[in-house]
């Protein structure tokens, strides 16, 4: 009976040890656990870190680069395609809504060279380069195929707008030097010494009739309205359209005539170059006429003088 009969005293010094015990075991544990981490160096890790924080900005640059969309459209002249790259084109400090580049030497020239448009205007073919505000339409003569000059206007331009280069400059220029077409001030803008017929010539051009323009890749400059003329300019792709006028007798004339009394009818302003070009064209046109051919037309859909049947 005694030997099974434990004291007191004993059992309470083994619970005291008891754990004890187990704490040492648990701790040994633990730091048999941790002793990897802390036994591993640091500079295993450090290199890979670097290493991707500096490769980070080239792989997003890539990306940004892959990702730039350039929309092509038609427009009635065959010889003309406008591209739309999502972003602005022409500086917001340019008072005017586009500049055309019809030769090299206009690409240097003040006010406002263009190192994009020189470099479009090097392409073999392109003969002008017309920046709107958003968009841009090249021209090329008649003999070259767009399969040849497409590509390199899409690289151009795709270059240009990734690399954050300026399109358009702005420098001094001299009084009456004005090496673009285009004017610092927009034509079509509000001036208190208008007359009221020439302020509502304005206001229905620029409301109603340059935004169809602008879908064709060009633009109208209003030069003056005299005896119940008004003096038109048309730019970009339709500047050398061989449909420009019946644009303007179809389309702006009547709708000038229909909504202002005072306008007699619609005059176009050509340049020496385009005289030359619509009177070789209209020798074209009654040399088909005479042979009994029919003869191709230019008018596009979308522009003024396209009516859906």
């Amino acid at each position: 009976m005694s030997l099974n009969t434990i004291p007191r005293a004993a059992l309470r010094s083994l619970s005291r040890t008891k754990p004890t015990l187990r704490a040492s075991r648990t701790a040994t544990r633990c730091l048999h656990q941790q002793s990897p981490s802390i036994t591993a160096s640091p500079l295993r890790h450090r290199p890979r870190v670097q290493q991707w924080a500096h490769s980070a900005t080239p792989v997003a640059a890539t990306i940004a680069r892959r990702t730039m969309f350039i929309q092509t459209e038609p427009t009635p002249n065959a010889d003309a395609l406008k591209f739309n790259p999502n972003q602005r084109v022409l500086p917001e400090s340019i008072a005017s809504p586009y500049l055309e580049y019809l030769n090299p030497r206009s690409t240097l020239a003040p006010p406002h060279p263009s190192p994009l448009a020189a470099q479009l205007l090097n392409i073999d073919g392109v003969t002008s380069v017309f920046l709107g505000v958003d968009y841009i339409t090249v021209t090329k003569d008649s003999s070259t195929p767009w399969a040849h000059v497409k590509p390199e206007v899409f690289a151009i331009i795709n270059e240009f707008m990734t690399s954050g280069q300026p399109l358009v400059n702005t420098v001094a220029a001299k009084d009456g030097e004005q090496g673009q077409g285009g004017q610092e001030v927009d034509s079509l803008a509000y001036d208190e010494n208008d007359s009221e017929v020439v302020g509502m010539i304005k206001e229905l051009l620029e409301t109603r009739i340059r935004p169809a323009i602008q879908e064709d890749g060009g633009d109208i400059e209003f030069r003056g309205f005299e005896d119940g003329q008004v003096m038109l300019k048309l730019r970009g792709a339709c500047r050398t359209c061989d449909s420009s006028t019946v644009t303007l007798k179809n389309g702006i004339e009547s709708m000038l005539m229909h909504y202002i009394e005072e306008v007699k009818g619609v005059q176009q302003i050509l340049d020496q170059e385009e005289e030359i070009a619509l009177k070789e064209f209209a020798k074209f046109e009654e040399k088909l006429k005479m042979q009994g051919r029919p003869v191709p037309g230019t008018v596009g859909k979308g522009s003024l003088d396209y009516v859906e049947g």
